[in-house]
């Protein structure tokens, strides 16, 4: 459980990142939690309030480094390196909103028949990790929500993120991994910050 204090340092942390790698000053983040260096995996969500739209986002799916760490390189990478957008633009920088997913470490759903994988996925609480034919795919839990997907859907989706055909999730040979996200965004751009239960303040996020 991450508390609401470590959430919003988080996502506060994240914007001073951005705006460091976009050459603009930073708000000071405050004092980082006790757990900022725990290992964790993050996502970095942006969202341009404006359209609504995603803007970018990456993240580390497994808690290969510390939170403060995970969450400054997820949050410029997200700005900047996010291969389906161009990279953030300065003027932007007042229009987006930040989100952070903080994730707990993968579980595998050990289940190989497809009645057994679906019964296993809880919409609006699982995210996803899909591995097969050396690809992978994740997407956050609070796109299936978003999407209005069922369980077998947000599997195919999954596939899909992976490059994989929908049903490779029915096949005993290609890993299925869940996880939980605790997510944290900002009410408006260098706003508030509170956690989200359920839903993503984007439209399409991984």
């Amino acid at each position: 459980m991450v508390a609401l204090n470590a959430g919003r340092w988080a996502v506060r942390e994240a914007r001073a990142a951005i705006a460091g790698s976009l050459g603009l000053p930073a708000r000071p983040t405050g004092t980082p939690p006790p757990d900022a260096e725990e290992p964790r995996g993050v996502f970095v969500t942006l969202v341009d309030l404006s359209s609504g739209e995603l803007r970018g986002c990456i993240g580390y799916p497994l808690p290969v480094l510390p939170l403060a760490e995970a969450v400054r390189g997820a949050a410029v990478a997200s700005a900047r390196e996010d291969p389906r957008f161009p990279s953030l633009l300065p003027e932007e920088f007042d229009r987006i909103v930040v989100e952070v997913s903080i994730l707990t470490p993968p579980e595998l759903i050990a289940a190989s028949d497809p009645e057994g994988r679906l019964a296993s996925v809880e919409v609006g609480r699982d995210g996803l990790i899909v591995r097969a034919r050396g690809a992978s795919g994740l997407l956050l839990p609070q796109v299936a929500v978003v999407q209005g997907w069922g369980a077998s859907e947000f599997l195919d989706a999954t596939c899909e993120k992976a490059g994989l055909p929908f049903a490779a999730w029915r096949q005993a040979s290609t890993v299925v991994e869940r996880f939980r996200a605790e997510v944290f965004a900002e009410v408006e751009p260098n706003g508030p910050v509170a956690a989200r239960r359920g839903a993503s303040s984007g439209r399409s996020a991984p």
